[in-house]
């Protein structure tokens, strides 16, 4: 049954064994820009869980068994379509999200697109092991195997961009899915699905079943046929999934939280580098687990980088995410404010807040935005490494920025955190950041750049923010398993 889909629907349904499937109770979903309720989406629980790893799980052996470039096939067909329609799929990320309608047809959807087109490039271009045994007259070959139903679960701040980034590996490997959205940003999944519909993606090679983590996610982890799951999102979710997943034995692949680190040192350009850690900090609303939050400046240029910087800050324009010149949209909920300005009050206790919320001038929105989760770019100083605003991931416009004076104290100091999903440096002299690369405890480290991106580069974190990690070769590797053939000729 197809259904046809508008931003002004009322409510989504879960997409099982390839048809829209209506939900039996539903979670208000609101539009960040007006904190007005806009769409319903399913509760979905363990039923509905069931039917989707069922339709999955009769889809595999047929799926697996299809050739690679004929999979391949499918994921550019899936890619053509979304892009065909790229500018609602833009509008609709905006309007579930918060961030600048921009911003989603600049990045988010494009690299949707990118990552379809990427893992059907991929997975033909992997290579395998052999080798002979000439005294023994026989060769070992390896080959790689789907593993079975990949259960998905991806977060907020990057819907589309996310969810996709595990599709595409999932299915190009030859596996099934059924996927998880954050009941928060769910509208452009169902997108999706009707993309996956139109194009004809056989029944039960994809499914998404929408709901709350307590009840869809954890159905899923627990599922005796789901026996790989990716994650995305926060650390202690992370780590409840694996207290559950570790009697079943199943693979995981855990991506997770940050308290990014960004080391300043005085010999750079300091104009540039302003602007680029302003946007490193600030982008998305900060709301990118690879944002730039604690900001460590050599202290013989302390000074003129934080006036410059707040400068830089005060001048994003902060307001209606489908204007062409906001910087920054709404945060993605009420809770999520409340939750940063929670911080702000804290960095009011500890240290100081140069400037944004209680400092600055209140937003002037129009009426229709009154009521929306918009939140001005702060900046904070005068903070102990102890500060809560300084260990904790508050995963939005907040930046602490803190003085260092050795390229020793400021490596030590970046370090001293239980996250280590990636950092920033910037300095003119090559050989000490090639140093402080090597020496900081994070997964990715941008020298004198930030979020360039390779796919066929290892993406992941250390200590807190995750296991495993995800790229052409890495993905490909966990979504199959290795299997040796040894032939006595």
């Amino acid at each position: 049954r197809k259904k046809k889909h508008r931003l002004a629907m009322q409510s989504l349904e879960h997409f099982i064994n390839g048809q829209f499937v209506p939900g039996k109770r539903f979670i208000p979903s609101f539009d960040p820009s007006t904190g007005k309720e806009f769409l319903q989406i399913p509760d979905g629980d363990a039923d509905e869980v069931n039917q989707a790893v069922a339709a999955a799980k009769a889809a595999f052996p047929s799926w697996s068994r299809t050739p690679k470039a004929v999979r391949a096939q499918w994921l550019h067909k899936i890619a053509d379509q979304i892009e065909s329609q790229l500018d609602m799929f833009a509008e609709a990320e905006s309007k579930d999200q918060g961030k600048p309608v921009w911003l989603a047809k600049a990045v988010d959807i494009p690299r949707a697109v990118y990552n379809f087109r990427f893992f059907a490039g991929a997975v033909l271009y992997s290579v395998e092991k052999s080798n002979v045994l000439d005294a023994q007259q026989a060769v070992n070959y390896t080959t790689r195997t789907p593993v079975g139903v990949a259960g998905l679960i991806t977060p907020w701040n990057l819907p589309l961009y996310l969810l996709t980034w595990k599709i595409a590996p999932a299915l190009a490997t030859g596996n099934t899915v059924v996927a998880k959205p954050s009941e928060m940003t769910s509208l452009t999944a169902s997108l999706l699905c009707k993309a996956m519909q139109d194009v004809g993606l056989p029944p039960g090679v994809c499914n998404i079943v929408f709901g709350l983590g307590q009840s869809v996610g954890s159905a899923m982890v627990l599922h005796p046929d789901v026996p790989l799951i990716s994650f995305t999102g926060g650390t202690v979710t992370g780590q409840r999934i694996s207290e559950m997943a570790a009697p079943m034995r199943k693979k995981l692949s855990l991506e997770l939280g940050g308290k990014n680190p960004c080391l300043v040192f005085d010999d750079v350009d300091l104009d540039h580098v302003v602007g680029e850690t302003v946007r490193s900090s600030f982008t998305n609303q900060g709301e990118i687990c690879l944002c730039s939050s604690r900001i460590y400046v050599q202290q013989t240029i302390f000074d003129v980088f934080v006036e410059k910087f707040v400068a830089a800050a005060r001048a994003l324009k902060v307001g209606n995410p489908r204007s062409a010149d906001s910087k920054l949209g709404p945060l993605v909920s009420k809770e999520h404010l409340a939750k940063v300005r929670s911080y702000v009050e804290i960095a009011k206790q500890e240290g100081k807040v140069l400037c944004g919320e209680g400092v600055d001038p209140p937003l002037q929105l129009d009426d229709e935005l009154k009521e929306g989760y918009y939140f001005q770019p702060t900046v904070v100083t005068d903070l102990t490494d102890c500060s809560r605003c300084v260990k904790e991931e508050i995963f939005g416009p907040v930046v602490c920025i803190l003085p260092f004076s050795t390229e020793e104290e400021g490596v030590a100091r970046a370090n001293d955190n239980m996250y280590g999903l990636s950092a920033c440096v910037w300095s003119k002299d090559g050989a000490r950041a090639q140093r402080v690369a090597r020496d900081v405890h994070a997964g990715t480290v941008w020298i004198n750049c930030w979020m360039l991106r390779d796919l066929n580069m290892p993406f992941g974190g250390m200590k807190a923010s995750g296991t495993g990690r995800e790229s052409a070769e890495d993905s490909i590797d966990f979504y199959t398993e290795a299997k040796t053939v040894c032939y006595k000729l």
